[in-house]
């Protein structure tokens, strides 16, 4: 792993704001030559701290301007039940994240459909179809102050 110092920190935070800034405005932003802010890249890449770049999606501009959170209680507290579960959520494309998490549910969704009625649809048609999930916990989001993927 490469050493995270005060200049791998601001090359991490830049790239992460702007992962196509050129090299010669990141080794001005960070105060490096252009060659030496370039091997601190090369050297994150390989080592993996950088594991990737990709692009911010509108989701309005796509039709999926509706968010929303579920909490999924399983049914039963099994690796089987997990397993089963984890299967058949990689599948539905309206759940861009899942999360195995403490407290009072096993799992936390990030559904992005149309909108409401879309929502109700997935809800309806789809999660309650799972035959493992007990009790889906729904927060729908109002606004977001801050989303760093968007």
């Amino acid at each position: 792993m490469s050493k995270i110092d005060r200049y791998n920190e601001i090359i991490l935070q830049e790239l992460k704001r702007n992962g196509r800034i050129p090299n010669k405005e990141l080794a001005d932003r960070v105060g490096l030559s252009p060659s030496a802010c370039l091997r601190r890249v090369a050297e994150l890449e390989k080592s993996g701290v950088i594991s990737g770049y990709r692009a911010t999606i509108n989701n309005d501009m796509l039709g999926k301007g509706f968010l929303a959170y579920v909490g999924i209680v399983l049914k039963e507290h099994s690796i089987k039940t997990q397993h089963a579960f984890e299967e058949t959520i990689r599948s539905i494309s309206e759940v861009t994240e899942c999360h195995n998490v403490t407290g009072n549910f096993e799992y936390l969704l990030r559904v992005e459909t149309k909108d409401l009625k879309a929502f109700k649809e997935f809800h309806t048609e789809v999660l309650g179809t799972v035959p493992v999930i007990s009790n889906p916990i729904t927060h729908v989001v109002l606004n977001s102050a801050k989303d760093e993927r968007s």
